[in-house]
């Protein structure tokens, strides 16, 4: 079985062949303006725009912890909008992450990637702002993606 490789560098400029998923973890509150989501919406204005649509049109769709939208943003590129945070402040309920919907996001993406025969790229999804620990989302990856054959390349920042 493989493992996750870990890179320094920008998870919005992935380094592989073929198509590429880059993954990352949204709030259910419609909130696009802080951490990860810049550096996507500095490269592609398509993945904002799809999440704001989606959250605005959420009683006819599955918006909610655990679904995700992809949307293609180049020729072999796409983004993974996962909704794995409830709200987007640490509060009396704790911190934002949710890690069973991060699970269930994880099975859905496993299962796209599969159809795309695409590479999983993603930061240290849920513990920036979400308040999420690494040492929680780590397996979650290991056993929705990498166990069923997918390669998933986690970038942490350079200075």
């Amino acid at each position: 079985m493989s493992e996750i490789t870990y890179v320094r560098g920008d998870a919005t400029v992935p380094s592989a062949k073929g198509v590429k998923v880059i993954a990352h973890v949204c709030n259910d509150i419609g909130g696009w303006g802080k951490g990860f989501v810049l550096a996507v919406s500095r490269r592609w204005p398509e993945p904002e725009a799809a999440y704001r649509a989606w959250h605005r049109d959420r009683a006819a769709n599955d918006f909610g912890l655990g679904a995700v939208q992809l949307v293609q943003v180049e020729r072999y590129v796409w983004v993974a909008n996962m909704i794995g945070q409830r709200g987007t402040r640490t509060g009396s309920k704790g911190v934002p992450v949710r890690y069973e919907a991060i699970d269930t996001a994880l099975g859905r993406l496993a299962d796209r990637a599969t159809e795309l025969n695409a590479s999983v790229h993603m930061p240290r999804i849920g513990c920036g702002l979400a308040g999420g620990k690494w040492s929680r989302v780590e397996p979650l990856i290991t056993e929705r993606l990498v166990r069923r054959g997918i390669p998933v390349t986690v970038y942490d920042h350079g200075d």
